[in-house]
């Protein structure tokens, strides 16, 4: 089977990282247990080195068979290149099947180029929803969810997601790909990164945020009530700062003045995978509007405190380990202070065997020679802890 991963954005590194290492290796659970061909296309979504190249580089994902260089842009003027360009890739490479992941424009452009072309569709981390229409990753998570062919569950909400907008065939429970990853990589990163070194930090001695949500970084005066809460907090603050949040600290006030006016926090330049899982398990807690950082926080056990009103991934807050504050000082401050680190901790993201569930799937579906739309089942399937 020849297989179109598109990608373009950090968390989708992350998140083909893991899958892509058991596509591209021969699979004891397949019949001839041979590796499949994968052609990789890279959008360009985030192209700076420590937003991109370093995670290719650390994760050892293959390089990508295309580079279509779409870089910043609008909204639409990004998805309309996307659009075009991934076409192009699509008729010359003709594959069975394309794989998208997660929210992002590379998502939505992937889904619906291989969609107008008739070419089957798979989504990993379908069925997420913040039901909150004004983030454009929500509306690139329905719009791809609706035109995907399977749809690949992180979670039982998502299954019940999807089924209450109608969606019932071809819906399979999986498990997270992040935290097959995270578990796969957590010594190795121990071993490697030397973050903490560089820094001077000592475990539970200091706190990490991040924030590159358009909700937080194109509003000034959240951008700025997030800035004086986490300046007036007990511990330094480890700040990694994504380009767009550096442009609208900018825009806040000149970046070097930043430095000064907030004197408890350390603003530091993007971080590759490594250097991020090593500071977030050793945070005392995490201050993020990321959905992937919430995550990673969950996986490794480090309290976090989310920086937006509503999230995708509500067990997090449902188990007790995040609490939304929005971009609200005295919230975020109280958070912090208050937050009481639950006893319990379960395995709400399945075992850390996603990706083989998913190639899994992917392998009966070839396997079986049937046309995707309509087949398979009429519900949704879990596959989590079953034997391939």
């Amino acid at each position: 089977m020849k297989i179109t991963t598109i990608i373009g954005a950090r968390p989708q590194f992350v998140k083909a990282a893991a899958v892509s290492s058991v596509l591209r290796n021969p699979k004891p659970w397949t019949v001839d247990r041979r590796p499949w061909t994968e052609v990789i296309v890279h959008t360009g979504q985030h192209y700076d080195y420590e937003m991109s190249r370093l995670f290719f580089e650390e994760l050892a994902i293959p390089e990508p068979d295309y580079n279509l260089g779409i870089g910043s842009a609008s909204q639409a003027s990004q998805t309309g290149q996307m659009l075009i360009k991934i076409e192009e890739t699509l008729l010359k490479e003709k594959p069975d099947l394309v794989l998208v992941y997660g929210d992002t424009n590379s998502t939505l452009a992937g889904a619906l180029a291989a969609s107008k072309l008739h070419i089957p569709v798979a989504h990993v981390e379908a069925g997420m929803r913040s039901f909150n229409k004004d983030m454009p990753e929500e509306i690139n998570r329905v719009l791809t969810d609706h035109v995907s062919d399977i749809l690949f569950c992180s979670t039982q909400l998502a299954v019940d997601n999807l089924r209450q907008e109608g969606i019932t065939k071809n819906t399979y429970l999986v498990g997270d790909v992040m935290y097959d990853l995270a578990l796969k990589s957590m010594s190795t990163a121990e071993k490697k990164s030397k973050i903490l070194m560089t820094y001077d930090l000592r475990a539970k001695s200091y706190y990490l945020a991040t924030v590159h949500r358009q909700s937080n970084t194109d509003n000034l005066d959240n951008l700025n009530s997030i800035l004086e809460a986490l300046s007036e907090l007990d511990l330094p603050v480890i700040f990694p700062v994504h380009p767009r949040t550096k442009n609208a600290i900018d825009t806040l006030k000149a970046y070097s003045l930043q430095l000064k006016a907030f004197a408890n926090i350390r603003f530091v330049e993007p971080l590759g995978y490594l250097d991020m899982l090593v500071l977030e398990k050793n945070a005392a807690k995490i201050l993020t509007d990321s959905g992937g950082v919430q995550k990673e926080a969950y996986f490794l056990r480090t309290p976090c405190v989310t920086l937006r009103d509503e999230t995708e991934w509500i067990e997090t807050v449902e188990s007790g380990w995040n609490v939304l504050v929005g971009a609200n000082a005295e919230r975020i401050l109280s958070a912090v202070r208050s937050f009481v680190t639950p006893k319990i901790h379960n395995d709400l993201y399945g075992s850390g065997a996603a990706s083989q569930n998913i190639c899994a799937v992917l392998e009966n579906w070839h396997s079986s020679k049937t046309s995707l739309r309509g087949a398979v089942s009429a519900e949704a399937i879990s596959i989590i802890g079953s034997k391939q």
